[in-house]
């Protein structure tokens, strides 16, 4: 048991792990921030577009019984308004309670039932009410697929691109830099920092020297002292 946490720990510890753990959480940042971003354009591009995007589908025909809605006859087909929803609520009530009149106490229920009813049996897309059971073609978020794609699309080309150019410029300074030390030039700190190399550590001055002897003396002197005591 020790040796597999053992293990996993060091399985979990690896730079490409945690990079991509680090890309995972990033990356679920930026679809949140594309996704806002797709909403706005998309607002405000289809403002005269009654119920928006989410509006835009089409209903394919009904092939089979179960596909042609919920009740025909009264208007209930495939699909409806959302401002035809109260009407058809009362037209459902009296379909189903054929001795029920607006006058009884239980009428208001009875719409309000047959509502809930239709709404458990369509989707709302926009302005329009659908079957559940129908053939849709959602174009809106085919729309809305492409353009969060195309935008994802764009911001990796930019960090791409400027990832091979940062790239392209660390090789030509990795050549000047070869090239200067061949000639027996000395390199200044911004040009092998430029290279991807760190930099060599300064020469310590004189005083820094000094103390170091002082201290060296010091020390040395202590032991003397020391052992001449015991």
């Amino acid at each position: 048991m020790k040796q597999f946490f053992k293990d996993f720990k060091a399985f979990i510890s690896k730079g490409n792990i945690l990079d991509m753990a680090v890309g995972v959480v990033i990356g679920g940042a930026f679809s949140a921030i594309v996704t806002a971003l797709v909403n706005i354009l998309l607002s405000v591009t289809t403002w005269a577009v009654p119920g928006g995007l989410k509006g835009l589908v089409t209903v394919l025909p009904a092939v089979n019984d179960a596909q042609k809605g919920l009740n025909a006859q009264i208007g209930l087909g495939q699909s409806f308004q959302a401002s035809e929803l109260q009407a058809l609520g009362v037209k459902l009530a009296q379909a189903n309670y054929p001795d029920l009149t607006p006058a009884d106490a239980g009428w208001t229920s009875a719409v309000e039932g047959a509502k809930s009813t239709i709404l458990s049996k369509y989707t709302l897309h926009g302005t329009t009410f659908t079957y559940n059971l129908s053939a849709v073609i959602d174009w809106g978020t085919f729309i809305n697929a492409i353009i969060s794609f195309l935008i994802v699309a764009f911001v990796l080309f930019l960090i791409v691109r400027a990832a091979v150019k940062a790239q392209k410029a660390r090789e030509k300074a990795k050549a000047e830099l070869a090239a200067k030390r061949a000639k027996g030039e000395v390199a200044t700190a911004e040009e092998v920092e430029a290279a991807g190399e760190e930099p060599a550590p300064a020469a310590p001055t004189n005083d820094e020297v000094m103390i170091s002897l002082l201290t060296e003396i010091r020390d040395s002197l202590k032991k003397d002292e020391k052992a001449k005591a015991e």
